[in-house]
């Protein structure tokens, strides 16, 4: 009877510590959760050309300003700095790059144009260890305005492969080739 209790106890023991552990593994979501934009954008096509992976940070009634400063590199979402991979050479934005996979960080500004970089740096948190050394093209961000207010940055290839950067009321184009 005895060793049958000890078995009990030593069961019931194991069975709620690997609950516990199993449990703690997963995380909620992330409040700016990871996303990828690509092109082309259909799912049936797996020989992509450019693909973006970024965090979306959402507005709530935020100030885009203050969340992406004027004359200040951004990381160009949240979390981690936002990588773009061209799997062929191309142009971006009139300039030639080579195949492979770069940061993507921003300059905005309160008039005219943003700023769109590529960097060699890669798996950085945000833009804190950003340097200027490393980009590999700077070019300019056409700004528009869009009707619609859009509270979760996003990022889209439209049907002419330019990348569409879109928060609040700002809609930010670079052409690629």
């Amino acid at each position: 009877m005895k060793k049958s209790i000890l078995s009990i106890a030593i069961f019931a023991i194991t069975f709620i510590s690997s609950t516990e552990i199993a449990a703690q593994a997963f995380k909620d979501l992330d409040k700016s959760p990871m996303d990828a934009a690509a092109y082309p954008s259909s799912y049936k096509v797996s020989d992509k050309i450019v693909k973006v992976v970024y965090s979306r940070p959402q507005l709530k009634g935020r100030d885009l300003a203050k969340l992406a400063p004027a004359g200040k590199v951004w990381r160009t979402g949240a979390n981690e700095a936002a990588e773009i991979t061209f799997y062929r050479d191309v142009t971006f934005g009139g300039k030639a790059v080579k195949s492979g996979t770069y940061s993507l960080f921003t300059i905005p500004s309160e008039e005219g144009d943003w700023t769109v970089i590529l960097n060699t740096a890669r798996n950085v948190w945000g833009s804190y260890f950003y340097k200027e050394d490393q980009d590999i093209a700077r070019v300019s961000g056409a700004v528009s305005k869009s009707e619609k207010n859009i509270d979760a940055f996003s990022m889209v290839f439209d049907e002419d492969m330019t990348l569409k950067m879109g928060w609040g009321n700002t809609i930010v184009s670079v052409p690629i080739q």
